[in-house]
């Protein structure tokens, strides 16, 4: 499915076109795979739409990847065909302790063609094998969704014994809460979601509180994460934290249909009292590398939709519209 020029998406919208392009060669250091399942990320819709515009059309988006080696380039020893692995954003950079802000960063699905294809090539470093125990359709989000969602939490600090707050109950949401009630058995964990379903969703997952993303909870938070494409939570959120709280923001971009409501912020309201706002850029090779092993532990179980590959504007109409519980993956081969 490839992005041939940017647009807005609407009700009607086709932003990708079914085609048939050559199978990708690997190169050396890199392996080819033989692509099962890739998911459907909300970065999708900031590429489609030109907030973190692709540098050259047409390209194939999707970055949440997994499937089979197919073939090895020259060099590539680090896994044998028929390996089951993934592909998150990160699709090479640097290889330092900062590679995700590092100049040299390359992002699957936007540099370089990505997962929502049948053959994809990627550096064998770039790669993670899949633990056993999930479907090629549960992995899938765990490449990004969960990748990125580890790293968010990481960066807010919290603490086992202490109150997280999640605002956005989608696709990275859902998984964070389980990550996070794994690691710290006796957190609290507050959701603020836009709608019931999403609210009755969190509680069931084991969310200590869930209400709208305008209301207050019921105690001062240390830490919120946010995962909206809105401004509006992430006002909303800053009341919520205690002195000294940390509001991470786990998002590439953000829209700007409601950018004029960070007129509503009030220093004294929202900012005072040494708060943080910390942003997440990208992810690492590590945060994945280390996330996966620890999804299998909980184990986290991703609720997923499923869309054939060429169901795929559908599936991104959808994700626009704000129709979402867990997330949303593409089937390219049955498992």
């Amino acid at each position: 499915m490839v992005l041939k020029e940017l647009a807005p998406i609407v009700q009607d919208s086709e932003p990708l076109d079914l085609d048939e392009v050559s199978i990708p060669e690997p190169k050396s250091g890199e392996i080819r795979l033989k692509v099962s399942a890739c998911g459907v990320c909300h970065t999708e819709l900031d590429e489609i739409e030109g907030r973190t515009p692709p540098p050259r059309l047409p390209i194939i988006l999707g970055h949440e990847v997994v499937g089979r080696v197919d073939k090895l380039g020259s060099g590539s020893t680090r896994f044998q065909l028929g390996d089951r692995v993934g592909v998150g954003w990160i699709h090479s950079s640097s290889g330092t302790k900062n590679e995700n802000v590092d100049d040299s960063f390359v992002a699957t699905g936007r540099d370089v063609n990505g997962g929502y294809a049948e053959y994809m090539t990627v550096p064998d470093a770039y790669a993670y094998p899949i633990p056993g125990l999930f479907s090629d359709e549960q992995a899938a989000p765990l490449l990004c969704a969960g990748g990125i969602g580890y790293r968010a939490l990481k960066l807010t600090g919290v603490q086992d014994r202490q109150r997280l707050g999640l605002t956005g109950f989608g696709g990275s949401a859902h998984l964070v809460l389980q990550l996070a009630r794994h690691l710290y058995p006796n957190i609290e964990i507050y959701v603020f979601a836009r709608d019931q379903e999403s609210c009755d969703f969190a509680l069931s997952l084991g969310a200590t509180w869930a209400g709208d993303t305008s209301h207050r909870a019921p105690h001062l938070l240390d830490a919120v994460i946010d995962t909206t494409p809105a401004w509006k939570p992430v006002v909303d959120a800053l009341p919520n934290l205690r002195p000294g709280g940390r509001l991470v923001i786990n998002a590439i971009r953000k829209e700007d249909q409601d950018k004029d409501y960070l007129t509503n912020i009030e220093y004294a309201t929202h900012l005072w009292l040494e708060k943080e706002i910390k942003t997440v850029a990208n992810i690492t090779h590590d945060d994945i590398a280390e996330f996966l092993p620890i999804a299998a532990e909980v184990p986290i179980r991703a609720e997923v939709q499923t869309y054939k590959l060429e169901q795929a504007n559908q599936a991104l109409r959808e994700l626009k519209a704000g129709r979402i519980r867990g997330a949303k993956v593409l089937q390219l081969t049955e498992t």
